[in-house]
């Protein structure tokens, strides 16, 4: 067996074949050139002749049956001979005239088709061939003009010729049939859904034709496997309704063919098939393309399976969806059955409104699910209070719930940032939505209801490996940011007419190909697919991105204009530093020196009044002095760049002592650290200024004298739970202090706040945990305290107060 045919077979429909006996090649169906079988059904006769100068170039090898004149004394003369300048002229207008055809389709063993393909071949014509049917006439020996039929088309240089005798039953007369058709495609029109569409159509050709069982036939996807939606049947016949026909029944290549034919009809499965003069066109090395044939002869397997059912005759119709195939109409009779060139018109006529008329159903059930998706959209975008795309994101937003999806994610930054609402992200959803959105265009939506199908998984596979069944996304640019939603798995019941995994199986008598139908009905569940996602909702997400888009457009220029602002702001803050680091502390050390200087010199002259005064002023000086440099320090901590490094943050206790521990010393607070401290990355020199901070903040307010146990503070690293999900460490420094009430945390925080006058507890610009805090944030990371906090384990009669916990992390490295 081939590559190119193992890549076609699934790897069931391999194992299956295996498994059977070795004379049936299932590999052959899909190599067998069904356009190429050089020959056509024996009740017609076919004349090619070159456009160019009217000579035949191939002919029926049964042209001395149908048209009075052997195959032999046809090739290579004028056509005109046979039917005459006038009639080959209008031969020519008709092709030229004619309705645009397509290629020839033969199916698969399903109800509808041929199991044969054009093995991947559509060579010949070289596109559709322009066709037409007009009535022409022949000359027999006894001077009587004979009425044949003939289906005009062109393949390449070739003007093709099939010539079928009139039927000896009274002549058509169009204003007889035209009613019929009409009332028929009245009550077409009339039907409201899809099912009911094809329910009125099965009737109406059974009604035009004649058919014992007639039905309708839609498939599953490109691809995929087709279901009975549809069926009118005569007395006797087993009931095809609902049950399932395995993909492989129709490969890609015969679906292909059906989507550039409207129909094809097998008058005799009985009918010994005729072969063509030459065999192999001069020069072409291969037999005449048929691929527009009306009388093209059918595949010997699909002959076989048809005489297994019962079927001594059959039709198909293709239906087709904005130019793919959707689905088919197949008739089969009990009976050899000729369709007169009238009936076939009206079927593929039929077979046309049909297609517009599901088109316009479809279309109309899609905007009437479009316009409620639009509302929710609308309600959705209405509800949001915030212009940050995040606030998608909230749980009560609406956004897994717009496309009916299990949960919906926002990806950023080429996936640092994800955001989801919904259920649990699926384990391996983020890295799968890496890998499929660089090969996915901006701005258009991927999706699929079957990935694990996509993967190329088995479905416990892609289970195990934590992927979703349903998969709808849309990439916002090519930095990977994007938007998904996502589905469960749905396990959905089908009930086959074979088991698909067994495709090819041996029959009684030694057939190659046995009968499928209700009888022999296999029942299983479809695994690793989701819902389908409709097109209204994939419109929708497409207009959610539009809006989204331009939100973030917006949000773009407001930021550069917020930029342009903040340099403006940056630079006033700058003259502000350096105001306040020379024109301000100046006159302030004017001030300050002045007064020492009077009171040196006039000390002795001055009342005690004037002299308290001048020693405030000096005392206020000075403190202003202090409150510019902290102000100072506290600015240039935005600007200032970190130096991140792997550090032991022992070495940097023990640094943030040398400064600290003298204080700490004064008011007996002893330093606990339960366990040896981490590593971790930050800047070495802010980290040492935090923890300094920290520990001046433990002696200025250690427990009260009189309070039993001794003062401690404790640092520990200890492992918490991100916001985002995940794990980070913080560090923890915890005293048994006197404490800060829960409603004054924030305050502290804020720059100058403090929690008593400034003369108390050592005094202080309350200017420490507003440097902590702010320093903190440059590392990307969180603070917050807590009070009263607990000692650790055995400690709590170590202190006396209820004690301060401040609690800081220090981001992603």
């Amino acid at each position: 067996m081939s590559d190119e045919v193992r890549g076609w077979l699934s790897p069931k429909a391999v194992a299956a074949e295996a498994g059977v006996s070795q004379e049936f090649d299932l590999s052959q169906c899909v190599r067998e050139p069904i356009h190429l079988l050089g020959g056509i059904q024996s009740y017609g006769a076919l004349v090619a002749a070159r456009l160019e100068d009217a000579v035949v170039d191939t002919v029926s090898r049964n042209a001395a049956d149908v048209l009075g004149r052997a195959a032999e004394e046809l090739v290579g003369r004028p056509v005109t001979e046979l039917i005459g300048e006038e009639q080959w002229a209008l031969a020519r207008e008709s092709m030229e005239a004619g309705s645009l055809g397509e290629e020839a389709a033969d199916g698969g063993s399903g109800p509808a088709s041929e199991r044969v393909a054009d093995g991947g071949s559509e060579r010949g014509a070289g596109g559709p061939a322009a066709s037409g049917v007009l009535a022409l006439s022949l000359e027999s020996g006894d001077g009587r003009a004979r009425l044949f039929d003939v289906t005009v088309h062109r393949v390449a240089e070739l003007l093709v010729l099939e010539f079928e005798p009139r039927s000896a039953e009274a002549p058509f007369v169009f204003q007889n049939f035209y009613p019929r058709v009409r009332r028929a495609l009245h009550r077409l029109q009339g039907a409201t859904g899809v099912t009911e569409c094809c329910a009125a159509a099965v009737r109406e050709v059974q009604a035009l034709t004649g058919y014992d069982r007639v039905v309708a036939y839609r498939f599953d996807g490109a691809d995929g496997p087709g279901q009975v939606v549809a069926e009118v049947r005569n007395e006797g016949r087993e009931p095809w309704l609902g049950l399932w026909f395995p993909a492989t029944d129709i490969p890609p290549q015969a679906r292909r063919l059906y989507a550039r034919n409207w129909i094809r009809v097998i008058g005799d499965v009985d009918d010994a098939t005729v072969g063509l003069l030459p065999e192999l066109r001069e020069g072409a090395d291969e037999p005449l393309d048929l691929s527009g044939s009306i009388l093209r002869t059918v595949s010997g397997y699909h002959l076989e399976y048809l005489r297994n059912i019962g079927v001594a005759s059959s039709m198909s119709v293709s239906l087709l969806h904005d130019g793919e195939l959707w689905g088919l109409i197949a008739c089969h009779g009990d009976e050899s059955r000729r369709l007169t060139p009238e009936v076939r018109a009206a079927c593929e006529f039929f077979g046309i409104a049909l297609s517009l008329q599901l088109a316009a159903v479809a279309e109309r059930e899609q905007a009437d699910e479009l316009s409620g998706y639009r509302r929710a959209l609308a309600t959705l975008l209405a509800r949001l209070s915030s212009q940050e795309p995040d606030a998608l994101l909230r749980p009560d937003s609406g956004l897994a719930e717009l496309l009916c999806a299990d949960g919906a994610l926002l990806v950023r930054g080429g996936g640092t940032e994800v955001s989801a609402t919904g259920d649990p992200v699926p384990a391996a959803l983020p890295g799968l939505l890496e890998r499929l959105a660089g090969a996915s265009p901006v701005g258009e939506v991927w999706s699929s209801d079957r990935v694990p199908e996509v993967l190329g998984l088995d479905p416990a596979e892609a289970e195990e490996q934590g992927l979703p069944a349903g998969l709808l996304f849309l990439p916002f640019n090519r930095d990977g940011d994007l938007l998904a939603w996502w589905r469960r798995e749905q396990p959905a019941p089908r009930e086959w007419a074979a088991d698909p995994a067994r495709p090819v199986r041996t029959g009684p008598g030694g057939e190659r190909l046995t009968p499928r139908g209700s009888a022999a009905v296999h029942r299983a569940t479809v695994r690793g697919r989701s819902t389908p996602w409709t097109p209204a909702q994939r419109a929708v997400a497409g207009e959610l991105w539009r809006e989204m888009s331009g939100l973030l457009s917006r949000q773009m220029a407001e930021l550069a204009a917020r930029n342009t602002e903040l340099a403006r702001t940056n630079e006033d803050l700058d003259s502000f530093a350096h105001a306040a680091a020379h024109d301000l502390k100046e006159p302030l050390r004017g001030i300050s020196n002045a007064a020492a200087f009077m009171v040196e010199d006039a000390g002795d002259v001055l009342d005690a009044t004037s002299l308290r005064r001048l020693t405030t002023v000096r005392r206020l000086a000075e403190r202003m002095d202090g409150l510019l440099d902290s102000l100072l320090h506290f600015s240039r901590l935005g600007q200032v760049g970190l130096e991140r490094q792997e550090l032991s943050l022992d070495e940097v206790v023990d640094d943030a002592l040398l400064v600290a521990g003298g204080r700490l010393a004064e008011q007996g607070v002893t330093v606990v650290r339960p366990a040896p401290l981490p590593r971790l990355r930050a800047d070495r020199e802010r980290l040492r200024e935090v923890l300094e901070n920290l520990f001046v903040n433990a002696a200025k307010y250690a427990a009260d004298e009189g309070a039993s146990g001794e003062r401690r503070v404790w640092v520990e690293a200890v492992p918490v739970a991100e916001p985002g999900g995940g794990e980070e460490v913080a560090v923890v420094v915890r005293d048994n202090g006197i404490g800060i009430p829960p409603g004054q945390q924030e305050d502290v925080l804020q720059l100058f706040r403090r929690l008593h006058r400034r003369e108390e507890r050592g005094g202080g610009s309350g200017v420490g945990l507003a440097v902590v805090k702010r320093i903190v944030e440059r590392h990307g990371g969180r603070l917050w305290l807590e009070s009263p906090a607990a000692a650790p384990d055995g400690e709590r009669e170590a202190g006396g107060g209820p004690g301060t916990a401040v609690w800081f992390t220090l981001g992603a490295s």
